[in-house]
């Protein structure tokens, strides 16, 4: 069993194409493929005003509640709404990285997401983020000089980013952060 997996979706994020109709709360709990899962669905689909109803749904089965956060745009929004931990999508923008700076103020876990396609530059990003390894996006670079120069300066999460119930893994993403000599943080302990 995976220690922790926070990057899952949901039938929640129903804008999100890649989301099959099997990945319901149901099924997620059920396998329980970690000893701590949490959902962070997109929050521009999800929205603040379903934010309430989703959070008491997922805890309802035991879940971790995040989101996903799609740049500056929806920063605001997201520090009034509660979640465990927020989900953030950097792009290489000013505005982002000073999103970045706002969302920490909540002293709260802020995780960099997929930062290699996202093309965040990593030398801008405040080293109290935490920044995502994930099993979806990994593979997508040169991971050893992208992530490489970073390792001491950082602390890392593991993720699947799973939005179907057959990705719920992080094989490749737990094989790239031993070769980097990453140890993962852990946010929850069970």
């Amino acid at each position: 069993m995976l220690p922790q997996d926070l990057h899952i979706h949901s039938t929640w994020s129903n804008g999100d194409a890649s989301v099959v109709p099997e990945q319901t709360i149901g099924l997620i709990a059920e396998l329980h493929h970690a000893r701590v899962v949490g959902i962070s669905d997109h929050f521009e689909l999800v929205g603040e005003d379903c934010f309430e109803e989703y959070s008491r749904e997922f805890r309802a089965a035991g879940l971790k509640v995040g989101m996903e956060i799609d740049g500056y745009r929806w920063e605001s929004a997201a520090r009034s709404t509660d979640a465990d931990y927020r989900i953030f999508h950097c792009y290489d923008r000013n505005a982002d990285y000073k999103a970045l700076d706002r969302l920490l103020e909540m002293d709260q876990a802020v995780i960099v997401a997929h930062p290699n396609a996202l093309s965040t530059n990593l030398d801008r990003v405040p080293p109290e983020c935490l920044v995502e390894i994930n099993n979806r996006y990994i593979w997508r670079c040169d991971w050893r000089s992208f992530y490489g120069p970073f390792v001491d300066r950082f602390e890392f999460v593991i993720s699947s980013d799973a939005h179907q119930p057959n990705w719920l893994n992080q094989t490749v993403a737990r094989h790239v952060a031993a070769e980097l000599g990453v140890r993962e943080k852990l946010l929850f302990r069970t």
